[in-house]
């Protein structure tokens, strides 16, 4: 029996050979994808690895969108309003995204490595914090989490929250059109609007992008972090941009940032990406415990 992913468009397994071609894209340029305010909390803040002061002047202009709304607009065609048909794998990414943006809001944590689990994976994924965190999905997911017992390791839950499971008992654990509602909160945020396309066979819901302008800063921060703002020690790096990376490659939509640059900055930043993605995240993860959670992310998706 397989357990169809109830996303706004067809899916397909999280655990298949696309995910072969994924982790090839940045190393074959003939093989790039298709062209391209309200503050947070406080909580969400310490997530960015500093505090609002720090935040440089361009970025405090920009809207305060989730990890999991980042790697969707990447995804975006802009003028379509949908995702890539042949994209298999944003379904399992935006899922690894609610993990990342819960532990960085410090809602979860992983449980403490120990002499028998020092690997990223297999320690399990500890509720920390009930408070609300104003977003539905992310609420949905750590209601999920606290009510668990025994505790779920993150592959599990990537596979629990995307729907991959055979076992029947846990089949409630699936957060059911993700992108759709993801979308829809760009809608309310003047990022996106809706409209109904024809597709010979059958009509779909689409978002075409309406502030290209907020895009376009994010397709820009990407190829910064990447270009004039790399750093070559990882732990320098501001989290949620780690993070952003890290998902956008896991979800393949990084490429899409990358897309636009000239060849001399495309193979930099290619190579620069490479070198962060190829890093050992057992190895990362234990010198910071405030990035345990994204490496933990980026070796389920390495083991997959």
């Amino acid at each position: 029996m397989s357990v169809q992913k109830n996303d706004a468009e067809p899916t397909f397994s999280f655990f298949n050979s696309g995910l072969a071609s994924r982790m090839t894209t940045l190393t074959h340029r003939n093989r790039r994808a298709e062209p391209a305010a309200q503050k947070r909390d406080q909580d969400e803040d310490v997530g960015r690895g500093g505090s609002p002061e720090e935040e440089d002047e361009e970025d405090s202009k920009d809207l305060r969108l989730t990890l999991m709304e980042e790697v969707l607009l990447l995804g975006l065609k802009d003028k379509e309003g949908y995702t890539s048909f042949w994209n298999d794998c944003i379904s399992s990414g935006l899922r690894g995204c609610i993990l990342i943006e819960l532990a960085l809001r410090g809602r979860i944590q992983l449980e403490p490595a120990s002499m028998r689990k020092k690997k990223l994976l297999d320690r399990k994924v500890l509720f920390k914090s009930e408070a609300p965190t104003g977003d539905v999905l992310l609420d949905e997911a750590l209601k999920h989490i606290k009510a668990t017992e025994p505790p779920e390791n993150v592959q599990s839950w990537i596979e629990l929250l995307t729907g991959e499971t055979w076992n029947p008992l846990k089949l409630h654990y699936q957060l059911r059109n993700v992108r759709e509602r993801l979308a829809k909160n760009l809608v309310e945020k003047g990022i996106l609007t809706t409209e109904k396309q024809n597709f010979l066979l059958f009509d779909m819901t689409t978002h075409p992008i309406t502030n290209t302008t907020e895009k376009q800063r994010l397709v820009k921060r990407v190829q910064e972090s990447l270009l004039d703002r790399w750093v070559n020690d990882v732990h320098r790096m501001d989290r949620r941009m780690l993070a952003l990376i890290v998902l956008a490659h896991a979800s393949d939509v990084l490429e899409n940032a990358l897309t636009p640059l000239s060849d001399e900055q495309y193979e930099v930043a290619s190579a620069r990406s490479r070198t962060l993605l190829d890093s050992n995240p057992d190895v990362e993860g234990a010198k910071a415990q405030t990035t345990e959670m994204i490496w933990a992310v980026l070796a389920a998706f390495n083991k997959a």
